[in-house]
This record gives structure tokens, C-alpha cells and sequence, in this order.
């Protein structure tokens, strides 16, 4: 009997998922990469327009305070209808601790997360059904599965990201209890960018912008481009402060490496720097070096070119990530595009859509990088013996 050409493809690819597992010591077996992290692992899932959508952490130690409230209060800041500025969907994006979680402690074995959708509107995505739309990944998914979920984007929509962000609370517990803290704002929208900065007044405007002028200029920007049927895009900063050095791996998991996954793998971004970032490369070594000095008896830089992070290793000194994030694809202008037979189609994408991703993509971003770092501490623990001797020390 024979058999097609490509199940011999489909076998080799199942071999190599297997041999890459022994060989770099992974679970690389997952055919869509739902899952993040190595010790402190996430895999969220869930749809835009299904039932529902969650996260299941794995890792998390036992011990750890934890309600509803310390993963609501990181949803509130990402879930729809909060301004003008973002989509009217109208969400309450409430969470429900499933598993996990004992007498307000976590007990070490998975914790279960789910937000159920209650404002799916499918009728407005029935035009979508049999065409792309431009700057979303319709096309591609097609080209993947053969199949896709065309109601709000399915998997491909923003509100995966809600699994990311319940996450992240937990992430943010935990690197809390060891003194390490994360401030994240919105450093430009379009042309307009921050001037100042004023950490008290991130949380004062829609945009999470610490300059309350550059925010004011911000939504007479976005004026102008929601008149016009335009979206915007814009830069989210993150700044890191009390990571310890030594995280990180030397080769192939930098945290350089692990930080730029974890943020491009949010669907918006497109572009992520840590510290000096693309400016670098109009620099000289003789700026660009951080140096080294001794302060209160301590090794400290005397600058941060590097944005905390050197040989892909953390130095102790903040962390600086920047992500580049792409306008809302989802616009109402006329745009060229095709249907799945090939017929040429101009497309008006209506429904209830973000102007702009960037305000709601602060709490992602952050999410992201508190997972990031909470995985890369647990795997730290084993880098020396003798922080396994003292562990279990008697």
C-alpha cells in the first residue's frame, strides 16, 4: 500500500518533535505553541467568540497568597470599553480561580483560570467568512490549518491575550515576594511621544501615558485618525527594577533571547529593544560600554546602555524592554483584498474595534515579561551547587 508524500512529512516532523524533546530536554511537542515558559510554565487557550477563555499555570510554588481580586485587578487594566479609545465590546473580563488554589493559598499543583465571553457579536464578522482581511492573520491560518475560526480572529484575536494576563498576576506575586517590582507606560502613540515622566500619572489618563500633556496630544491624535477610518500604533516601555544578576543562559536562552520571544509573541508587536536598543548601532564601543565601579561595597555599572543585561546574563541594574506595537488592522476604510476563490474584493471592516492596541497592550507586555522572569528565576536556582546545598541543607 502507498502512502501520500506528505504523511511521510507529517511522520519525520513527529520523529523530530520527539528527538528535539530528548535532546534539549523540552516539551517541544505541542503542534501550535500553546504553552510558554520551562519551570514556570503557561498554556492559555480559548477563543474570541467561544464560551470562554483561560490559562493553566504550571509551576507555581505552594504557599502563595492568591485570590480573584490580585488577577482581577491586572485584567481591569486590559479589558474593553474602558474609553473612547478602545472597542465598545463590552466585557466584565471576570476570572474564576477553578484549581489550585486552597483556603487563599496556592497548594503547588496547576491553577486553572478561566474569563467567560458574554458580548460575542459573530453577525459582525460574517463578511470575513470567505476573505482576508488585510493586516490580519486570516490568510496565514488558512494556509496552516485549512480551517479557521473567522469570528473575531478566533485564537488570532487580542483576547487571547486575556490567559497571558491572569498569568502575569500570578508572575507579578511572585517576583513581588522577592522584591522585584515592573513599571509599564505607553512611551508614544503615532508621532506623539512622552516628554516627562511622572510615575503617578500613568494610571491618571486613558492612554497609561506618565505625561499628562503628551496623553492630552495623544487623544487629539487619535481624533483625527478615528475621522479618517485610521488606526494607530505606538511604543510600550518597561522597566524592571531588584532583578538580581545571573539569570539567563549564556547560549540559546539568553534572557535577551526569552524576554524578545515572549514579547513578539504578542500578535501586535513588531519590534522589541532592550536598552539602548536600535541605537546602538550609530554608536562607538567607547559610549556604548557600561563600565564598572564599587558603591557600599557592592560591584554596581555606571551606566545602562545594556538595559540590565550583558552576554544575554542580568547585571543587576534595571531592566529596560521596549515593544514596538503595530496600528489596529481592523479599520473601517475601504482596503484591497481577495476571497478564498481568488475573486479581487474591496473590504470595509465593521464592529467594534481599537483605534488604537497600545493602551490595553501595557498589561500584556508587562504579563509577559513577569512570566519571563519568573520562569528564568526558578531555572536559576540549579545554576550552582551550592545553592542546591544550602536548599536542602538540614
Amino acid at each position: 500500500m502507498k502512502y501520500p508524500a506528505k504523511w511521510g512529512v507529517q511522520i519525520a516532523g513527529m520523529i523530530f518533535q520527539t528527538r528535539s524533546s530528548t535532546i534539549t530536554g523540552k516539551d517541544t511537542n505541542h503542534m501550535s505553541q500553546s504553552s510558554f515558559g520551562n519551570k514556570f510554565k503557561v498554556t492559555t487557550w480559548g477563543e474570541s467568540h467561544g464560551k470562554a477563555l483561560g490559562a493553566v499555570i504550571d509551576g507555581c510554588p505552594a504557599g502563595l497568597p492568591l485570590c480573584e481580586e490580585d488577577i482581577q485587578k491586572f485584567l481591569d487594566r486590559r479589558k474593553p470599553g474602558q474609553s473612547r479609545y478602545t472597542t465598545a465590546r463590552k466585557e466584565g473580563d471576570l476570572v474564576e480561580i477553578l484549581s489550585g488554589v486552597f483556603e487563599g493559598k496556592t497548594t503547588g499543583t496547576p491553577i486553572s483560570l478561566m474569563v467567560r465571553n458574554t458580548d460575542q457579536r459573530s453577525r459582525d464578522y460574517g463578511n470575513i467568512a470567505y476573505s482576508y482581511r488585510p493586516g490580519h492573520a486570516d490568510y496565514t491560518f488558512d494556509q496552516k490549518y485549512g480551517f479557521r475560526d473567522y469570528r473575531g480572529g478566533g485564537r488570532s484575536s487580542g483576547r487571547e491575550t486575556i490567559g497571558r494576563v491572569a498569568a502575569g498576576a500570578i508572575a507579578s506575586k511572585i517576583l513581588g515576594e522577592l522584591g522585584i517590582s515592573i513599571c509599564t507606560y505607553t512611551k508614544s502613540i503615532g508621532p506623539v511621544e512622552i516628554a516627562s515622566f511622572n510615575k503617578e500619572e500613568i494610571h491618571q489618563n486613558a492612554f497609561y501615558m506618565p505625561d499628562a500633556q503628551a496623553a492630552v496630544k495623544a487623544g487629539e491624535y487619535l481624533e483625527e485618525c478615528m475621522k479618517n477610518q485610521d488606526s494607530a500604533g505606538g511604543v510600550i516601555e518597561c522597566r524592571i527594577t531588584g532583578t538580581p544578576a545571573g539569570l539567563g543562559e549564556p547560549v540559546f536562552d539568553k534572557l535577551s533571547a526569552l524576554l524578545a520571544h515572549a514579547l513578539m509573541s504578542i500578535g501586535a508587536v513588531k519590534a522589541v529593544e532592550i536598552g539602548d536598543g536600535i541605537a546602538v548601532t550609530s554608536s562607538n564601543g567607547s559610549t556604548d560600554n557600561d563600565g564598572f565601579t564599587v558603591k557600599d561595597g557592592e560591584i554596581i555599572k555606571t551606566s545602562n546602555h545594556a538595559g540590565g543585561i550583558m552576554g544575554g546574563i542580568s547585571d543587576g541594574s534595571e531592566i529596560i524592554l521596549r515593544a514596538h506595537i503595530k496600528p489596529t488592522p481592523s479599520i473601517s476604510q475601504p482596503q484591497q483584498t481577495v476571497t478564498k476563490d481568488k475573486e479581487p474584493l474591496s473590504l470595509e471592516i465593521h464592529g467594534r474595534h481599537d483605534p488604537v492596541i497600545v493602551p490595553r497592550a501595557v498589561v500584556v507586555v508587562e504579563s509577559m515579561a513577569a512570566i519571563t522572569l519568573a520562569d528564568a528565576l526558578f531555572v536559576n536556582m540549579s545554576s550552582q551547587m551550592d545553592k542546591v546545598r544550602d536548599f536542602y541543607r538540614k
